[in-house]
Order: structure tokens, then sequence, then C-alpha cells
């Protein structure tokens, strides 16, 4: 498989979380079940990460009676120590972030210059890193400076038609909570209908666990999601914004629709407080989302009048 399909593999921090755990291992690989147990993870979550990783050529697979093995491939074990860094320390040596970008630069070829693509890699690896030290910083700079460089794509698209897919961004203080849990459901509930962006004004480390286990008791999975700044770019790719606690934090741009829902913040709160706002969230999210595919509806098929 080439580079560019690996790479998009390789943007899912979940399996960068699953790569860097085989590396540490004593003998280089593990089996899904444990896998499972050190991320808190369902196993046929993993299974499914598994199977990614196994068809881009990053993971092999060596069965061994009822149990399957899995190790990094030999020949792709330099891409994957330029994602995850070269040690295991959250704070270790800095990623190659020449190597991500010239792989975000053929995903890009033709729609962004070379220059371009490595200043929105740095930028995206300083603007995580200016949080302080957290985990696989590497992979989520290679994830967030893919995610701001589709939105800058969009953005600059003026000649957007009236059937795209409408684009949500979803922001609150940490991106570890309200924002987290609001896009988590509407993209369980809207599949690819709508597209899903979350941020946060000052973005914590990690969506916190008691948000996660809330989310998975409906069904609705982070998906690898992580706590994101918010940029100028996010903004002015939206077609919503939803802002929840950041106060004024947000820019301004004509066109957008922008709306303020007053929620309670979660952290530190009791698991029935926690699913109390979750199931406020899914209420309102699901109303947006009947407006939205209703408007989206009535440009596709007009009304005559």
């Amino acid at each position: 498989m080439d580079s560019v399909e690996q790479m998009r593999v390789l943007g899912d921090p979940t399996r960068v979380r699953i790569l860097a755990l085989i590396r540490t291992t004593a003998d280089g690989r593990a089996l899904v079940g444990d896998l499972a147990r050190a991320l808190d993870l369902r196993q046929p979550t993993v299974s499914h990460h598994m199977k990614a990783l196994a068809h881009a050529g990053i993971v092999h697979r060596d069965p061994d009676g009822r149990r399957v093995w899995y190790s990094i491939a030999p020949d792709v074990a330099e891409r994957v120590d330029a994602v995850l860094g070269a040690g295991d320390a959250v704070d270790g040596p800095a990623p190659d972030l020449d190597r991500i970008a010239s792989d975000l630069d053929i995903r890009f070829r033709g729609v962004f210059a070379r220059e371009t693509v490595r200043a929105v890699v740095g930028e995206s690896y300083d603007l995580l890193a200016a949080a302080g030290p957290r985990p696989l910083l590497a992979s989520r700079s290679a994830s967030f400076a893919a995610s701001r460089l589709e939105a800058l794509a969009r953005a600059g698209d003026a000649e957007r038609s009236s059937d795209a897919v409408p684009t949500v961004l979803f922001v609150c203080v940490q991106n570890a909570g309200r924002s987290q849990m609001a896009g988590a459901i509407l993209r369980r509930l809207a599949g690819d209908a709508v597209r899903v962006r979350t941020a946060g004004s000052r973005p914590a480390a990690e969506v916190r666990s008691a948000i996660a286990a809330s989310l998975d008791e409906i069904g609705a999975a982070l998906d690898g999601e992580f706590p994101k700044p918010l940029t100028d770019d996010a903004v002015r790719a939206a077609d919503v914004v939803i802002t929840m606690g950041c106060g004024d934090a947000c820019p301004v741009y004509p066109g957008r629709r922008y709306l303020d829902w007053d929620l309670k913040d979660p952290v530190g709160a009791s698991p029935e407080r926690i699913r109390a706002i979750r199931d406020d969230i899914e209420r309102r999210v699901r109303a947006l989302l009947g407006e939205l595919l209703s408007e989206r509806s009535l440009a596709v098929h007009p009304i005559d009048r």
C-alpha cells in the first residue's frame, strides 16, 4: 500500500497508541486482548483498528493456534518511528516533522504548495506542544495538520455547492468534555451527512475518561479524537459554530451560523450529572441535525413556487 494510504491510517491517534504499546513490549508483539485492556477499549474496537493497520501493511499478523500476535512490519518501522518519535517519554526527542510534512504533501498535492503544507505541520505541532507535555504528539500533530489543511481547502473553495456536506464546529474551553460529547453524538447520528469538528479555547491534554465512559454507554465512540486548539481556519471552514462556555474566543465571519449552548461543565461532576449533561447535549444535537438535514433537502430539492 502506498505512503498516502499508510499516512491516512496512521492519522488515527488510537491506532498510534496501539503501535506505541506494541513497540514497548518485550518481544515487539501483542495480542488484541492485552491491547484492549491496556487502552480500556472493547476488543471489537481494537480488532477493527488492527484490521485497518494490517490492511495498510503497518502491522504483521502472526496466527498462533487460536491466538493472533501483531507486530510492526519491518519495512514500515522507520515510518512508524517518525510518527511515534524516537522514545517513549512524553517529552522525548522531537518527532520527524519533515517526514510527516512530506507524506501530507503527497496527500494534498495540487491543492497546496509544499511550503504551505510544511508550515501548517510545524504550526500544528507548536500549537499542540504549547499546551504542555502530552502523549502521541507526533501523530496528533499529523492528524491536526491534516484536519487544518482540509479546513483551509474548504474555506478557500469559492465554488461551494448548495448540496455540500455541512460542517459543524463545537467549541468549549478544554475540548475535553462538552464539545467532545457533542461531536461524538453528532458523528454517530449523522454519519457522513455532516462533517464534525471540535476545538477548545484552552485545550486540555486528554479527553477525560469519565466523558469517554459516558459516551460509550450510548454507543458514541470518540474514534481517536483528542483536544485541539481553536484555529481561525476551523471557524472559516464551518457552516455552524456552536460555543459552550468559551466566551468570545471564536472569531466571527459572515455567512456562518453561530449558536451558544448554555451547558454545565462536566469536569469533576458525578457520573449521574455527566449523564444528564450528555443527554441534554444529545437533545440539542438531534434538533440541530433535523434542521441541517431539512435545509440540505430544500437546497438539493427546492420546492417549486
